[in-house]
């Protein structure tokens, strides 16, 4: 896969670069967040050393060409407030899902748009994917609605699905599939 491609993917508030256990006390700072974890897929990350261990679990991941991951930087300040990934790859049907997280001081100012947006583009254009999902928490309806203003349509619901702090969520499933105007 591109992966220094994908560390390097910029776009008019936000970039992205490669993870680093460096990063660590940034990224702990929304990985410790239980509002922020609570619908990511990811364990609540108690101590900057569950965080160093997430980070080093996702970069072997990606050292094993199975995910690409990065750290999602604010231009004007250069603090990292999120992590990009693209993941679940399906080489011979040719499509991968996406996922994304911010810190919540970030939440509501496009920056997720942004972000599926850069993300979108890579995949169809350097991956030549043909089609990206996500599954979201239909209670997690900002980023339902990041999907579809990148143009994600919404193809099914799973009752159910998730069991999070004792209560049952939908999963809503997402797709795009690359078209010659994309």
């Amino acid at each position: 896969m591109k992966q220094s491609s994908f560390h390097t993917l910029e776009g008019k508030h936000i970039s992205f670069k490669e993870l680093s256990t460096t990063d660590a006390e940034e990224i702990h700072s929304y990985a410790s967040d239980i509002e922020v974890s609570r619908f990511i897929g990811w364990n609540l990350m108690n101590s900057l050393d569950d965080t160093r261990e997430l980070i080093e679990t996702m970069l072997n991941r990606e050292a094993a060409d199975t995910h690409l991951y990065a750290s999602i930087v604010q231009k004007s300040t250069q603090e990292i407030i999120g992590t990009a990934m693209i993941f679940n790859f399906d080489h011979e049907a040719n499509h991968a899902e996406i996922g994304y997280v911010f810190h919540r001081d970030h939440w509501g100012k496009g920056y997720g748009t942004e972000c599926v947006a850069l993300m979108s583009d890579f995949a169809f254009e350097s991956l030549h994917l043909h089609k990206l999902h996500a599954s979201v928490v239909d209670a997690n309806v900002g980023s339902a609605r990041i999907l579809e203003k990148n143009g994600y349509e919404l193809e099914g619901e799973l009752r159910d699905h998730y069991f999070i702090d004792e209560t049952y969520f939908n999963a809503l499933l997402f797709g795009k599939i690359q078209t010659e105007k994309d």
